[in-house]
């Protein structure tokens, strides 16, 4: 029988193997050196390291390019074996970058002239003692530019770390908050090689620390003049531009997080939250800009010529945009949470809501999407929603959902984070927590579909990058004993139940005309699909060419997007057009034009006058005083108003009308400026 082929996956783990006898091999020669080693022994060593540093990096980028198409057979828990082996060729490359600083000769040579800097001191002394009398000011100058020589160096080695952090791997060197360390080598990943005041040397992430400059040198600056502060700050500059993604440069991230991590941690010594509550991961993307919110996907996108568009093309058989369909079209419903655990006494509740997004377990897909939900005054602890929201009733209460994505990766699934707005009690600050994660799979292990029912899904604490963390670790503590108590205590843990389904006939053909990635809430696909027919009569059917990139004239254009973040103003809109849509006939409700026309009416009738309005206070999340002024404003008759012609127009004109003073942006669309531009499928 011939022998059986060796799939790549297990090449790799043979390659794996075999350079990880030679690092152990190479770590015990290593511990047995010292100082006064001879240079060939330590020559030959730094060389060994060098040569397996070589190996592992391209083993990892094998690994890396290897997918379950190109095993003969299958491999059972694939996935998992290839992370498996990642994490084992990463744990082997920090030990071949701590080895490469210690067994460098360069690393010998300063140790000796450590040792000998003594006895060089004292002859120096005594030759300057005797140069000092003849020429007293030569000498002053000399220390003042040696001094100003050596204190950039100083600066860009010396680091004081900012939060403790402890070793998880091998390699990595735990320190304490306020620890001075001495920066050996910078490492592009982001782990930097560091000696601390014991001599110890490890690994420590570079986010964690922060240049150093001692107290004398302070004392020093607020002396000198301000031609040395310049000095100090083209000091500053260079390491930045040597190092762009050193933490100095990047000082203003790490002291927000820092301040929020210590936030979290003070709510936490306070008995305030639970273990497993973190500060919130998708609320801190959606504060970053509008990268992540609906507004900017449902904007056209660009192919990656930039020449034309990737999701809007027009179908001349039909005189419309052409249906796309999406690898992934489905309708998701949330149903509740149980056993959330509440904050304590200390922190007021102001928001309960659910945040979700398409992830793959790095990074985020699509625009995030928020529900709010209920939560009972006797059971805190349960979680409900509101499916199917009609009426003017807030589309944020709606937990029915469709998901739209082209994501080609089988890992692809929907990131859910179960959050609380808070404020305390008695500083007055707010702020957003995670109660936990949950993820959901749309595909499994062969890369078909899951099926379409509820699912139970077990809500992790921590952030979505952590792993086996409890949102409230005493639960499993007390998980011991029989069968039936540990059956029992699993029922305390937390719990989020959603459900797939797929859309129906209509709602599915006006999903096809939405963009290749989108989620929302399922009450707005009507509206969303009539504004991509709108958006594709002004770019693709009356454009003079299609290399015409003029500003075109559209209020509807401009505005529409932004009304997305804003649902109070998405309901108003929603309330109004079902209105509308109900009076008309059948025959009417199948023709194209004339409901496009339609809504372009309705929107600036009912919305388009209270954009600008400065009535209209602007949004604050989880302020309740706030969204109830901005209720009243939006629906205090204007209901009414809307129905008579041309209300948007007396709306604006009203001798009693505020409005902000008029720009020429608020009615001129530049789709080149708008539009996301193309990447490749991930």
């Amino acid at each position: 029988m011939p022998p059986k082929k060796r799939g790549p996956l297990q090449t790799v783990q043979r390659d794996t193997d075999g350079i990880k006898k030679q690092v152990d091999s190479l770590v015990r020669e290593v511990k047995q050196l010292n100082v006064d080693t001879e240079d060939s022994r330590l020559a030959e060593a730094s060389q060994r390291c060098n040569q397996l540093l070589k190996s592992v990096e391209e083993t990892m980028r094998t690994l890396k390019k290897l997918t379950k198409a190109d095993e003969p057979a299958p491999v059972g828990n694939y996935d998992q074996r290839k992370l498996d082996e990642e994490k084992r060729l990463e744990t082997m490359k920090k030990q071949l970058l701590s080895l490469s600083a210690v067994a460098s000769p360069a690393q010998k040579a300063d140790s000796k002239n450590q040792a000998g800097s003594s006895g060089m001191e004292d002859d120096d002394g005594e030759e300057a003692e005797s140069e000092e009398e003849d020429d007293d000011e030569d000498e002053e100058d000399d220390d003042e530019e040696q001094a100003e020589k050596q204190r950039p160096e100083k600066d860009a080695s010396c680091f004081i770390v900012l939060s403790a952090f402890k070793g998880e791997q091998d390699g990595d060197l735990t320190v304490q908050k306020g620890e001075i360390l001495h920066i050996l080598s910078r490492n592009p990943d982001g782990w930097w090689l560091a000696r601390n005041a014991e001599g110890k040397k490890g690994l420590v992430p570079k986010t964690f620390l922060k240049v150093h400059q001692e107290e004398e040198e302070e004392e020093e600056e607020d002396k000198e003049d301000s031609d040395t502060g310049e000095e100090s700050d083209e000091v500053m500059d260079e390491e930045s531009a040597t190092n762009p993604r050193s933490c100095q440069s990047n000082w203003d991230t790490v002291r927000k997080a820092i301040t929020e991590i210590s936030a979290t941690d003070v709510l936490a010594a306070m008995g305030a939250i639970p273990a497993g509550f973190r500060p919130s991961t998708l609320s801190k993307l959606l504060a970053e800009g509008s990268t992540y919110r609906s507004s900017y996907f449902i904007q056209p996108e660009l192919s990656q010529s930039q020449l034309v568009f990737k999701d809007l093309f027009w179908n001349p058989d039909t005189g419309s945009v052409r249906p796309r369909i999406s690898k992934i079209s489905l309708m998701l419903t949330l149903w509740s949470c149980r056993m959330i655990p509440r904050p304590g006494v200390g922190v007021q509740v102001l928001s309960r809501h659910v945040r979700f997004c398409v992830f793959d377990g790095i990074k985020v897909l699509s625009n995030i999407h928020t529900v709010r939900a209920n939560a009972g005054q006797k059971n805190q602890k349960t979680w409900t929603f509101s499916p199917r929201t009609t009426g003017i009733l807030p589309s944020l209460l709606d937990g029915d959902c469709f998901i739209r994505s082209d994501c080609l990766s089988s890992e692809v699934g929907i990131l859910f984070e179960l959050g609380v707005s808070y404020i305390r009690n008695s500083t007055g600050e707010r702020g957003d927590l995670s109660c936990g994660w949950a993820f959901l799979g749309l595909f499994d292990v062969s890369g078909v579909p899951i099926p379409h029912r509820t699912y139970e899904l077990t809500v992790h604490g921590g952030t979505p990058y952590e792993k086996d963390v409890d949102v409230d670790p005493s639960i499993n503590r007390r998980a011991m004993g029989s069968m039936l108590h540990q059956m029992l205590i699993s029922r305390k843990q937390p719990k989020l139940i959603v459900k797939l389904r797929s859309p129906s006939t209509s709602t599915r053909a006006s999903m096809n005309l939405l963009p290749d990635t989108l989620i929302g809430s399922s009450s707005s696909v009507p509206l969303l699909a009539l504004y991509r027919q709108v958006l594709a009569d002004a770019l693709l059917r009356d454009r003079l060419t299609m290399q015409n990139a003029d500003l075109i004239c559209s209020p509807v254009l401009v505005t529409f997007p932004h009304v997305l973040d804003h649902t109070d103003l998405l309901d108003a809109l929603r309330g109004t057009w079902a209105e509308k849509e109900g009076a008309l006939r059948r025959s009417e409700k199948r023709d194209p034009e004339l409901l496009k026309g339609l809504f372009v009416r309705v929107y600036l009738d009912r919305v388009f006058p209270l954009l600008h309005s400065t009535r209209l206070p602007a949004p604050q999340w989880a302020d309740e005083e706030r969204e109830g002024t901005r209720w009243g404003v939006i629906f205090g008759g204007t209901v009414q108003d809307a129905a008579q012609g041309d209300a948007g127009l007396a709306a604006l004109l009203a001798a009693d009308a505020a409005q902000e003073a008029f720009d020429i942006t608020q009615v001129t669309y530049d789709f080149l400026a708008s539009a996301r531009k193309g990447v490749a499928n991930t």
